[in-house]
């Protein structure tokens, strides 16, 4: 498969890695007051893989794993050496943030032209948590449970199904708070509201209004945001998004220039995979808070300061 925007669940700048690479080739970081290590990001794929098995059955595909911010080091011996003189050997790596998700293959959907599969996941970044800490401080974490979009790998994430700053020194804390996200996830609920937004239609006019409404947003002074649900995306992604309204091959506007809820909430969950690991799943819930927001105000035809 070519290695696209279509492909990927985030293209900002990672890279792929796999479990045993991060298990057997990257440094681990420690506290620096105990020299007692952090979680390692192969333990917390891990201990939440175990979680999700437990709650949704055994049947789960390998992890999709990316990287970014690598911490370059060396070792001792090498120190005098130009970085162009160093031996792989000599090198030592590990990656600041990383971001992956696990799909379950026996959990699907289907919302318009588009199969689902439930998915889970999360995020860590070492530059959330204090370094010059000790064992006893808890380590921050972003825990999901959501929907992948098999034909371009869009997550499709709620509020009910982010812990966005779940906290855990130990393994078996870190999977009893996954647990207990995973159980309390309501699939049938999440799937309604996708089918739901793939009912409710929009106008070009209507979109374009949507677009340039999300703009002013995010210019606007924070007092005159009360009251209002923001669409997540900077003023770049939402440019890719009236980008792709024309040329997305698979969540384009219709012939007659309308457009769906579901098309067009998949419009900006592509966007939104152009923000780094440490925002995407946070940005992906502003999305569909939003979305749903146009959604309820199109079926009860209420005033929606997006479409007014």
């Amino acid at each position: 498969m070519i290695d696209d925007k279509y492909s990927q669940f985030i293209t900002a700048n990672t890279v792929v890695t796999t479990q045993e690479e991060i298990a057997f080739e990257h440094l681990i970081p420690c506290h620096v007051k105990d020299n007692e290590r952090f979680i390692s990001h192969h333990e917390f794929i891990n201990a939440v893989k175990e979680a999700g098995r437990d709650s949704f059955g055994e049947d789960i595909d390998d992890p999709l794993i990316r990287v970014s911010h690598p911490i370059k080091g060396r070792i001792a011996s090498a120190k005098h050496k130009s970085a162009k003189e160093l031996l792989p050997e000599e090198c030592t790596l590990y990656y600041e943030r990383m971001a992956w998700t696990v799909s379950f293959p026996q959990i699907t959907s289907r919302v318009g032209d588009d199969d689902l599969a439930l998915t889970i996941g999360g995020v860590k970044s070492y530059s959330m948590d204090n370094l010059y800490s000790t064992k006893d401080t808890l380590e921050q974490f972003k825990v999901f449970v959501g929907f992948s979009n098999n034909v371009c790998c869009n997550l499709c994430i709620s509020t009910d199904g982010l812990a966005s700053s779940l906290k855990a020194n130990e393994l078996p804390m870190l999977y009893q708070q996954a647990k207990a996200l995973f159980g309390r996830f309501n699939v049938e609920s999440e799937l309604s509201a996708y089918n739901t937004m793939n009912e409710m239609l929009l106008t070009e006019e209507q979109f374009a209004h949507i677009l340039g409404r999300s703009k002013l947003y995010n210019a606007m002074p924070k007092a005159n945001r009360e009251g209002i649900t923001g669409l997540g995306l900077s003023d770049s992604q939402l440019s890719t998004v009236a980008e792709d309204f024309y040329k997305d091959k698979n969540h384009s506007r219709n012939a007659d220039g309308s457009i769906d809820l579901w098309k067009m909430y998949n419009l900006f969950t592509g966007a939104n995979k152009s923000s780094y690991a440490d925002t995407i799943l946070d940005r992906n819930v502003a999305i569909y808070e939003g979305v749903q927001q146009l959604s309820r105000s199109l079926a009860h035809k209420e005033t929606s300061w997006y479409l007014n």
